[in-house]
């Protein structure tokens, strides 16, 4: 491919992302490369690698942009292959990341935490338990920031309590630590639904699609708790006299991650932020795992609601290859923590990106945003980062997607090599919702 001429590309790409059925001609962006890399150093940029072609391509694309009424300073691009930046518009430039700072949570969290890691709700008695199945006292829940309890977590665990004897509970469920469920924002409908799950005659619809999705003869809990779950203060279990029946694991990191960024959801991310140590902490990580100079990410949260969240193209990308780094160290890669093309649905539905790109979107009601990793013939994996700022969301993702096909076409159409592909599949083997085996009983508990 890489005799390909300008005139060889498909010019209907090229009308396409200039919203014009005629044919242009291919104007340069203006930009320096040059400059730009005597500017700043990094060992994750060792040199340029200038492609007329995708400099086109991408030229084409922000003069499209600027046809339909969009501000060119607004829209930032950055094309990277190996450690050498081939393309970029703008890509040095902060503008709102919307949910590329899932990104930098991604990479805090596995700078944070091993792959295997799990968020652990310990489950426990305080009063007796009497041979009918009659607890006399409370149940008690110490939460350990599990961002995924969702209902299937919770049938299973409940299943695992009566398993142990439980039928009834004559006080009230008492919950502690880092709790949610269901990525329940308001702790008050965590409580709730955490009630509700003991028992299947209290399931709401929710609860029995989610049953639905468990292994086929899962039992239907049918725990009596006769009060109500509220919150407590740790102090107020310091006094002992809880016993710990279950420790409840949650799914591992890896997945955790992988769900997260499939479906983009805002309260996981937050939850992964807040246990990773907050917004500040995820900013130092991500920019030192990165290897970026100070300012190029700025975030107030870890989920990217807001347009005080920022940071510019190129660090979008130098995260992204952070994570594979990471990641392949481990045997895994970015497929493994990112939606893949034509395999997760999630914020990927409706979108013409090329098969097995591994990416993540972005969007708040003017930006639209993309970055990752699609696969190429001649040049492999080829990095990624598009940041636009407009009104019109549903064809900025459209013009996007072109772009991406745009590269590939003239780079060759490929499947993502085998490295790539991912391992986590959510909802199959050890990445499915509701495993009873990560219930484990009070022996393991108490050898910890």
């Amino acid at each position: 491919m890489a005799s390909l001429s300008l005139m060889a590309l498909p010019l209907g790409l090229f009308s396409i992302l200039l919203g014009t059925g005629e044919p242009r001609p291919l104007q340069p962006s203006g930009l320096n490369p040059t400059a730009l890399q005597i500017e700043w150093q990094s060992p994750w940029i060792a040199g340029l690698a200038r492609d007329p072609v995708v400099e086109a391509i991408v030229a084409q694309y922000v003069e499209g942009l600027r046809r339909q009424g969009w501000s060119v300073p607004d829209q930032g691009v950055w094309i990277q292959v190996g450690q050498s930046v081939v393309s970029n518009h703008r890509g040095d430039v902060l503008m709102p990341a919307a949910s590329l700072t899932k990104l930098a949570t991604t990479l805090a969290a596995l700078k944070t935490w091993p792959l295997n890691h799990t968020f652990d709700t310990l489950v426990g008695m305080r009063g007796t338990l009497t041979a009918d199945g009659v607890l006399n006292g409370d149940l008690v829940i110490q939460g350990g920031g599990d961002p995924l309890f969702v209902w299937e977590e919770g049938i299973v665990l409940a299943n695992r309590l009566q398993e142990l004897g439980i039928q009834r509970v004559t006080g009230e469920i008492l919950v502690t630590g880092s709790f949610t469920m269901n990525f329940e924002e308001d702790p008050a409908d965590s409580l709730a639904d955490l009630q509700q799950v003991m028992s299947a005659s209290s399931w709401p619809w929710a609860a029995r699609q989610a049953y639905a999705n468990l292994a086929p003869g899962t039992a239907q809990p049918s725990i009596q708790v006769g009060g109500t779950a509220r919150w407590v203060p740790a102090a107020a279990l310091e006094s002992g006299g809880v016993e710990w029946v279950v420790r409840h694991r949650s799914l591992p990191l890896v997945a955790i991650l992988k769900a997260m960024n499939i479906y983009s959801n805002n309260v996981m991310s937050q939850l992964v932020a807040d246990l990773a140590g907050g917004a500040g902490p995820v900013m130092a990580k991500a920019t030192a795992a990165a290897e970026l100079p100070a300012g190029e990410i700025s975030l107030v949260n870890g989920s990217g609601l807001g347009v005080e969240n920022q940071m510019s193209a190129r660090a979008a990308v130098a995260m992204t290859t952070a994570i594979q780094r990471e990641l392949n160290a481990q045997g895994f890669s970015v497929a493994d923590v990112l939606p893949v093309s034509g395999e997760d649905v999630g914020t990927l539905i409706d979108r013409r990106i090329p098969p097995t790109a591994a990416v993540k979107t972005g969007s708040l009601a003017t930006v639209s945003a993309l970055a990752g990793m699609v696969p190429t013939a001649e040049k492999g994996p080829v990095w990624f980062a598009i940041i636009n700022k407009g009104w019109d969301i549903p064809d900025l993702r459209v013009q996007q997607d072109q772009l991406l096909q745009a590269i590939q076409a003239h780079w060759g159409v490929a499947s993502a090599p085998a490295e790539m592909r991912t391992k986590v599949r959510m909802q199959a083997g050890p990445f499915r919702y509701g495993d009873p085996d990560r219930n484990q009983s009070a022996q393991s508990v108490a050898a910890e």
